[in-house]
C-alpha cells in the first residue's frame, strides 16, 4: 500500500515520497549469535507471524495462484537446494593464499595513442579537457559527473569546460554528494557506461570512502571476474596554490593506492596527463587520477606526441649515475627546480613515478643498482606513505640493500 501511493504520487508530479522500511532480521546474527539471549520471545514470535515472504504466499494461495500443496513443495525443494549448497560448499578445498589476488585487476591491454594532439605550450586543464571531448566525441560510453561542472562553470578549475554544451545527457552536475558520486559511477559502470566522476578536491572523497574500498574495488574479485568496473575518478590535489587551505590541500595519494583493485596515477605534465587519462578511460578496472593543482596552471611545452601511457610505468626526467631520485606529482616541478638553481650540477637520475599502483619498481630498482643511492621526494604524509613503501620494497631485497 504504501509503495501504491508513494508511486502514484511520484507520477502525478506532487514530488518525491520517502518510504520507512523496518526491517527485521529473521535469524541470528551469525553462528556465534543466539538472539533469544536479547530479544523477547513474543517478540520473536511476532516477528516471524509478518515474515512477507509468508504473507505474500498466503496471499497467492488466497488468490488461487498457489495450492498449500504446491507451496509446501516449493519449500521443501528450496530448503534442499539450500542445504545441499550448503554441503557442497562445505567439501569444496579451501581457497589458496596464491589465488588471494586473482581477479583483483584485469590484464592489461595495449591502447591506441588519442586521436589528437596537443599545442607546442599548453596547460595541464587544457590537455585534460582536451582529452574529455576527444573521448565524449569517440566514445559514447563515457558520462560525466561532478560537482559544478555543467557550463558554464566547467568545473572550478575548467577541466569539464564545454562538455555539456556539446552533450548536456552525458555531463551533469553531482549533489554536494561524494558518496552519490561514487555509488552512481560503480552502478553505471556495471551496467556498460564508463564513468569519468570528478570530485571537486580529493580532500572531499571521504564520505564516498566505503563505495570505494566495499564496492568499487573488489566488484571484479568478489565476482570471480564476471562483473567489471571501467571507471575513472578524478581530483585536484596538493598544495603550492594559494587558497584552500584545509580541505583543500592534501595529497593522499597512498589512501588510494593501500586498496587493493585500484590504479593510483599522478601525472605532472600535460602530456601524461592526456595520455593516462586516455589508457584508464578505456581500462577495465577503476583508476583514480590525482592532478597537482599547481600544475594544472602551468605553462609547459607539449613538443612530444601524445601516447597512450601504459599503468605502472615511470618516466625518466633525467640519466645520471650518482643518485637514484624518485618523486612524481607536484613535486617533480620542486626538484627540477631546485637542481637546476644549484651551484654545482649533479648526476642525478630523477624517476617521475607518475602511477603509484601499479608501481614501476623494475625501473627504479635498475636506477639504485646503477648509483648506489636512493632519494624519495613526496608531498603526502611520511606514515604509511608510498615513500615509505618504495624504500621498505627495495631494503627488501639483499642484493639491492648491499648496494646502497
Amino acid at each position: 500500500a504504501a509503495g501504491r501511493a508513494s508511486v502514484e504520487q511520484a507520477r502525478s508530479g506532487r514530488g518525491p515520497a520517502f518510504i520507512w522500511c523496518d526491517v527485521e532480521r529473521f535469524s541470528n546474527h551469525s553462528s556465534a549469535d543466539d538472539q533469544r539471549m536479547y530479544r523477547p520471545t513474543d517478540e520473536l514470535e511476532a516477528m516471524q507471524e509478518r515474515d512477507p515472504v509468508l504473507l505474500y504466499q498466503q496471499r497467492l494461495i488466497e488468490a488461487g495462484v498457489l495450492t498449500k500443496d504446491e507451496a509446501s513443495q516449493l519449500e521443501s525443494t528450496t530448503r534442499e537446494a539450500v542445504r545441499e549448497a550448503y554441503r557442497e560448499a562445505s567439501n569444496a578445498t579451501d581457497p589458496l593464499a596464491s589465488e588471494s589476488k586473482l581477479h583483483l585487476i584485469g590484464e592489461s591491454k595495449n591502447t591506441s595513442p588519442p586521436p589528437f594532439q596537443l599545442e607546442p605550450s599548453c596547460r595541464m586543464l587544457d590537455a585534460v579537457n582536451r582529452t574529455f571531448h576527444t573521448a565524449m566525441d569517440t566514445m559514447p560510453d563515457v558520462v560525466f559527473f561532478g560537482e559544478d561542472i555543467e557550463d558554464p562553470k566547467g568545473g572550478v578549475f575548467n577541466l569539464t569546460k564545454g562538455l555539456s554544451t556539446k552533450d548536456p545527457s552525458r555531463a551533469v552536475n553531482a549533489p554536494l554528494a561524494e558518496s552519490t558520486i561514487m555509488g552512481v559511477a560503480v552502478g553505471l559502470a556495471s551496467y556498460g557506461k564508463r564513468p569519468c566522476f570528478e570530485i571537486q578536491f580529493v580532500d572531499f572523497i571521504y564520505p564516498g570512502w566505503n563505495q570505494l574500498v566495499s564496492n568499487m574495488a573488489t566488484l571484479r574479485w568478489r565476482s570471480f571476474g564476471h562483473w567489471q568496473c571501467p571507471l575513472v575518478i578524478y581530483a585536484p590535489c596538493g598544495g603550492y596554490l594559494p587558497g584552500g587551505a584545509l580541505w583543500h590541500s592534501q595529497a593522499g595519494e597512498a589512501s588510494f593506492a593501500r586498496i587493493p583493485g585500484i590504479c593510483v596515477v599522478v601525472p605532472s605534465t600535460p602530456n601524461d596527463a592526456a595520455g593516462l587519462f586516455w589508457t584508464a578511460m578505456q581500462g577495465a578496472d577503476p583508476t583514480i587520477i590525482l592532478l597537482p593543482k599547481h600544475l594544472m596552471w602551468a605553462e609547459q611545452s607539449t613538443l612530444a606526441p601524445v601516447e597512450a601511457v601504459p599503468l605502472g610505468q615511470a618516466r625518466l626526467v633525467s640519466e645520471g649515475d650518482l643518485l637514484t631520485l624518485v618523486t612524481w606529482g607536484n613535486c617533480v616541478e620542486l626538484v627540477e627546480e631546485t637542481i637546476a638553481s644549484m651551484d654545482t650540477k649533479l648526476s642525478i637520475e630523477c624517476i617521475d613515478l607518475r602511477s603509484i599502483a601499479p608501481w614501476d619498481r623494475e625501473t627504479i630498482a635498475t636506477s639504485v643498482k646503477k648509483t648506489g643511492r636512493l632519494l624519495v621526494v613526496q608531498e603526502d604524509n611520511i606514515t604509511a606513505s608510498i615513500g615509505q613503501m618504495i624504500v621498505a620494497d627495495l631494503c627488501g631485497e639483499q642484493t639491492l640493500l648491499s648496494t646502497l
